[in-house]
């Protein structure tokens, strides 16, 4: 799984130190295509989503507590803004996700798996070696495709700070 670039973020997950792998992304970065699955299973490129504000939610595995908190705060604040999508991307297989959101009722978001390729992972910096899962983070990008936020969550156990990455999407509304 080494890539040609380790990311500088220093994370851990439950204390212990993982390596994330994969390019650094940062605010004025123009925005990395990337392929991941719908839960179709045909593939979804964050240019599908052109002239949009995008909110990428990162983490690693729908099953888990603070993933699930993470899913169902940014489908909440998805219903309350206008032309801003919400890409929840994990590596789960599509049909967990899927499942999930259909038991919690969460239809403002859109998941995402990079279980396959991990294209998004390594595009942006998020992966975990030790995991092979995505680290938590969040990434907003612009209608023009530029990054404008980026947040690696330092404990992967941790919620990311929602209030920072909403008022960043509402400065660009």
């Amino acid at each position: 799984m080494n890539t040609s670039q380790n990311t500088t973020p220093q994370i851990t997950f439950a204390g212990n130190p993982v390596t994330l792998v994969g390019t650094i992304i940062k605010p004025g970065d123009q925005a990395p295509d990337f392929e991941v699955l719908g839960n179709d299973l045909k593939p979804v490129h964050l240019s599908d989503f052109k002239g949009k504000l995008k909110i990428i939610a990162v983490y690693p595995s729908i099953d888990t507590s603070v993933c699930a908190a993470q899913n169902r705060r940014f489908n909440q604040e998805a219903q309350k803004l206008d032309n801003v999508v919400v890409l929840s991307i994990s590596c789960d297989l599509p049909f967990a996700q899927n499942r999930f959101c259909a038991a919690e009722g969460l239809n403002n978001i859109i998941t995402l798996s990079d279980h396959r390729k991990l294209d998004f992972g390594l595009k942006y910096g998020f992966v975990m070696e030790e995991f092979r899962l995505l680290a938590r983070g969040t990434v907003i990008i612009d209608q023009n495709n530029l990054v404008k936020y980026v947040e690696y969550v330092p404990e992967v156990t941790h919620e990311p700070n929602y209030n920072e990455a909403l008022n960043i999407v509402k400065s660009l509304l």
